[in-house]
């Protein structure tokens, strides 16, 4: 089913079951928060692929995101609004529009998510690796869920913490299947400690 949500392209992406902190400050994005509390919604975060983070311009973004729904909000020291969001579902996004104030929307189709399965013994080395960047200061203040067996998981949080471009975070979150995800994680792996 088809549904129309307010977009948020970032040089950065959030995947399932990750979160991600950012400040507010554009009056297009307060109002589109002030919708979203109000009616109880949430927005997609996209990957920019050209244009200004801020501003107007010439967008491009990536046609799949990934639904942010927000987990708490605060009044910064700086005035701006902070809000942490938690990645739900992907959606592949159609007939986006700009408003006149800037913020852009789209037509939504959710993904259905493979079934997840229990961790594999070929998948002990990236639990260990994942254990290990669970202990560095960055990464305990993100309030990750815990990876448990889950495949699902341990490929998002992965291609989360891990320290791949744009590109390469987009390219995962685009593939379905959690254990074809989880292999070109060893892959990249293997190429970065070549």
């Amino acid at each position: 089913m088809t549904e129309k949500h307010a977009l948020f392209p970032l040089k950065s992406i959030l995947l399932p079951g990750c979160v991600m902190d950012l400040q507010i400050f554009e009056p297009r994005y307060l109002d589109m928060l002030s919708r979203c509390f109000k009616r109880g919604e949430s927005f997609l975060i996209v990957a920019l692929e050209s244009g200004p983070e801020s501003g107007f311009g010439d967008l491009r973004f990536n046609a799949l995101g990934c639904e942010a729904h927000i987990a708490d909000w605060q009044q910064r020291d700086n005035g701006l609004l902070g809000i942490r969001v938690e990645g739900r579902r992907r959606g592949r996004i159609s007939g986006a529009e700009v408003a006149a104030d800037g913020l852009v929307t789209g037509e939504v189709d959710w993904l259905l998510e493979h079934h997840d399965s229990p961790q594999l013994e070929e998948h002990s080395d990236l639990s260990v690796l994942h254990q290990a960047l669970m202990e560095h200061p960055l990464a305990e203040g993100l309030g990750l869920p815990e990876v448990a067996a889950s495949q699902q998981r341990l490929s998002y949080q992965l291609a989360f913490l891990l320290p791949f471009s744009l590109d390469q975070k987009v390219a995962l979150l685009n593939i379905d299947n959690h254990q074809a995800r989880l292999r070109q994680i060893s892959d990249w792996l293997e190429v970065m400690q070549a």
